[in-house]
């Protein structure tokens, strides 16, 4: 009766040799499997070890063959495949481990399953795949291979697939594989689009793969700590101070209670079991604490590991004084659960103290600031010349047959052939490197590289609030006096749990209109994604988010960690370096909130607005981010310089002479440079010796222009030779000039750029009916 069945439709082939084969291979798994021992089907298959072998099962059934007097290798070859029908035939299901480890090949079992037990099902999912341009055919092929396996190990048909299933499947894919497996957001987005896993399913692989919020216990045990008693008061501690912390401040707890501080103690003194820790243990842990091991470059290009002072020292302290504090005071409330625990802080008053330290900090940011706000307009132009660039370079090889040579933005390429790729990925071998470039990942970069900067630069907010922006971000108000519409851009609650709106200007209305014009569907709606909060490790709902983009077929909010990477790359193109270090410079997103603050500041916006603008509860937070002197000892300075001038004999403020009336009218008579015209005010000195293209004082004629643009690359060409013959001291002050003289040429083709008017035509009232 089974033989009939593994011989009969629609497990026939239409060949009559191949079918009488397949005929033959049956009847000799069924003997196979009928001489091992077991009441059913399957636990024979498990009796024979074959699924123990792995992708070497096949030597199995040819030892089997070899005892009973068969050597021919076309009677191995037909049980091989005719043990592919009884799995399809739902005789025996083999576990998921022997499947994905390649035991039966893709194709075979795609094709006995899809015929032998859900026709429709994978039909429906292979013209899901097709019609995606997101998919390509090796991940349709995988998509399909991943569904027969499931189906295959699982019984049933496509429909009764589980998100269990699923995961299962991965798990068994990443035991057995070494290499990453490829293609599996894909193969769970085809099934979810199937309507396979009903509406309650998550959007995305990546909700079922994070971990989530973990508790004070797995906070802990991460730490692996070998005392039990400490350990458990740890867990009670963090369980105790849980409902009055977010969960970052929770993590962030654990993090230095369980690691920075007994962890480490248990490391260099085995054996401890209380918290009454002597005077040499807590000095030298304090020691151990006061610096960190990093990777740095020598001047040879090696990277090598050093200890460097720990910047953060006394905010390491702070949690464990308060640990020990806490628990003599509950002590107080219930002594049973907390007296035993009670000891001598280690960590003194005076040793939290951290004014010092702060005036350092601001010490260092300003200093931070001061060398990245003159360099910040190269990164503006580098990042909008590298998105054009890109763009011409992809919409090129677009255009461009397979094997075919464009060029675009000085650049040579080939078109690559990719039969296997996806449609809507686009390749390129580069003659003069021999490597193959994605020109569709390399605009994209490209592009969200300038989206960031811009949008950072012109509104000064937190990481986690550009990326929280969305569609519904973008408000109007209207004047109450004039009744214009104003555009606001409205942060929402972050930091200080307080939304906020901004102004756009026009030129962040421009940039903030392409973003969402490239990210809306065909449809022109933007689409929802979910977020994953890094911080309290919870997706929010999903949301027309305006940083998202498009990863293997599916639309995924940016990360903190993707907008560092591609402001990493995209300073690696400017070719400015750190003066530090001499390594290439770096910004963080935070880098554009106190630049944004500084440049404010400095063009003459008051510093309580700025705080509002920021988003700041306190103005000395504002003023701290600011590499400027306060308004207040300025206006106190000019007070003071008032004063003295009142105090001196009133004969030197006498009426000028002639000769002072003609030199102070001569003053600007001399102000006229051979590129433009200097703005300095009477009587003082050129602060630069005469360095203009750097001054910030210099007015740029438009005629001047040509002149601006040799002497810009007299600059690079000097750069370039200074570089080669190792003057890194050159290189430093040619590099400042070099950025003033590109400065002055945005000037000027700003102030000449041609804008277009265009007629809205006289409003009219409509006619009464």
């Amino acid at each position: 009766m089974v033989l009939a069945r593994l011989t009969s439709a629609p497990f026939v082939l239409e060949k009559t040799n191949s079918q009488q084969i397949r005929a033959r291979g049956c009847t000799l798994v069924l003997d196979w499997l009928h001489d091992q021992p077991g009441a059913s089907w399957q636990q024979r298959w498990h009796a024979t070890g074959a699924e123990q072998e792995g992708i070497d099962w096949r030597r199995v059934p040819a030892r089997w063959l070899r005892d009973h007097g068969s050597t021919a290798k076309w009677r191995q070859s037909a049980l091989s495949g005719a043990l592919i029908v009884a799995i399809s035939a739902d005789l025996i299901r083999p576990s998921l481990p022997w499947l994905v480890s390649g035991a039966t090949g893709k194709g075979a079992l795609v094709r006995a399953i899809a015929r032998g037990r859900d026709v429709e099902g994978f039909t429906q999912l292979r013209a899901l795949c097709d019609a995606d341009p997101g998919v390509s055919p090796a991940e349709t092929t995988l998509t399909l291979h991943r569904a027969a396996e499931i189906v295959a190990a699982k019984g049933g048909t496509l429909a009764d697939v589980t998100v269990g299933d699923v995961l299962e499947l991965l798990d068994a894919e990443r035991d057995v594989h070494t290499k990453p497996s490829i293609g599996t957001t894909v193969f769970y987005r085809m099934l979810r689009t199937m309507g396979i896993f009903g509406d309650t399913a998550p959007a995305t692989l990546r909700e079922l793969r994070t971990t989530g919020q973990r508790t004070p216990g797995e906070l802990i045990d991460r730490y692996r700590l070998a005392c039990r008693p400490i350990r458990n008061l740890l867990v009670d501690y963090l369980a105790e101070r849980q409902p009055a912390l977010d969960y970052t401040s929770l993590e962030s707890l654990a993090h230095y209670l369980g690691k920075v501080f007994w962890a480490d103690i248990e490391r260099h003194h085995p054996g401890i079991d209380s918290l009454h820790l002597s005077a040499e243990v807590a000095d030298a842990w304090k020691q151990r604490l006061r610096t960190k091991t990093t990777t740095i470059r020598t001047e040879t290009g090696h990277r090598t590991e050093v200890a460097v002072p720990r910047i953060n020292y006394r905010e390491c302290l702070t949690p464990v004084r308060a640990f020990y504090l806490d628990l003599v005071l509950w002590a107080v409330e219930d002594p049973a659960r907390w007296a035993p625990w009670v000891a001598p802080c280690p960590v003194g008053i005076e040793e939290i103290n951290r004014r010092k330290d702060k005036r350092h900090r601001k010490s260092r940011m300003d200093a931070r600031t001061r060398e990245r706000l003159p360099v910040l307009p190269v990164l503006v132009r580098t990042v909008d010349l590298q998105r054009k660039n890109a763009r011409a370079l992809l919409d090129a090889g677009r255009r461009a047959r397979p094997g075919e040579t464009f060029t675009a933005a000085e650049q040579t390429l080939v078109r690559a052939a990719t039969p296997h790729t996806r449609t809507d990925k686009i390749w390129a071998d580069d003659p003069s490197s021999g490597k193959r470039r994605d020109l569709t990942l390399a605009e994209d970069h490209a592009f969200w590289a300038f989206a960031i900067v811009e949008v950072l630069r012109a509104t000064g907010v937190r990481i986690e609030e550009l990326l929280e922006l969305s569609h519904h971000s973008l408000v109007q108000y209207r004047l109450p006096t004039t009744g214009e519409l104003v555009p606001l851009l409205q942060i929402a609650p972050s930091k200080t749990d307080t939304e906020r709106l901004l102004l756009v200007d026009p030129e962040l209305a421009d940039v903030l209109s392409t973003i969402i014009d490239r990210i809306r569907d065909r449809s022109g709606a933007v689409p929802l994604v979910p977020a994953y909060d890094i911080h309290e490790c919870v997706w929010s709902p999903p949301a027309p988010l305006l940083f998202q983009r498009r990863v293997n077929g599916e639309n995924r909010a940016i990360t903190p960690d993707g907008v560092r990477r591609m402001l990493t790359a995209a300073l690696e193109h400017t070719g400015l370096a750190d003066p530090a270090t001499g390594e290439p410079i770096r910004f963080t997103p935070h880098d554009f909130r106190r630049l944004f603050i500084t440049d404010a500041v400095l063009n003459g916006l008051p510093p309580h607005i700025a705080q509002v603008i920021a988003g700041h509860r306190d103005i000395n937070v504002t003023l701290g981010y600011k590499a400027v002197y306060p308004e207040e000892a300025i206006q106190s300075h000019l007070a003071f310089l008032a004063r003295r001038r009142a105090l001196r004999p009133s004969e030197e403020y006498r009426v000028p002479t002639d000769e002072e009336w003609q030199e102070f009218f001569g003053h600007f008579e001399r102000r006229k440079v051979s590129i433009g015209t200097c703005g300095r005010g009477f009587g003082s000195a050129c602060i630069h010796e005469h360095a203009c293209v750097r001054c910030s004082l210099l007015w740029a004629a438009p005629e001047q222009r040509p002149r601006l643009v040799e002497i810009r690359d007299n600059l690079i060409a000097r750069i370039a030779e200074a570089e080669r013959e190792g003057w890194h001291g050159e290189v430093e002050g040619l590099q400042i000039s070099l950025a003033g003289a590109e400065d002055k040429l945005a000037q000027i083709d700003n102030r000449t750029r041609n804008t277009t008017i265009v007629e809205l035509g006289n409003p009219s009232l409509p006619k009464d009916s």
